[in-house]
């Protein structure tokens, strides 16, 4: 997925369990564990906006956007098209 979740360096400078966090969000702790490990296929902005509020950040301190390699790759391989053609 292009998408990666950095919770746990969010998690380790402020000095906080992902147990803790799910506490003050009212997650439970297997569902931002799935998060956490970027096995999660979504979430709702009223995750993100508690996740946000708690560990006083901003969305893109959460999440990342990681270009996929092999689909770039993919890509770069196609035959390009003169103008002239």
């Amino acid at each position: 997925m292009a998408i990666a979740i950095k919770l746990d360096d969010l998690l380790h400078d402020r000095r906080m369990t992902l147990t803790e966090l799910a506490d003050r969000i009212g997650i439970t702790l297997a569902n931002l564990s799935i998060l956490k490990t970027g096995k999660a296929r979504a979430i709702r902005f009223s995750t993100l906006d508690a996740i946000c509020k708690a560990l006083a950040c901003q969305p893109g301190d959460v999440l990342r956007h990681e270009p996929d390699e092999v689909k770039m790759e993919g890509l770069r391989s196609l035959p390009r098209r003169r103008a002239s053609q």
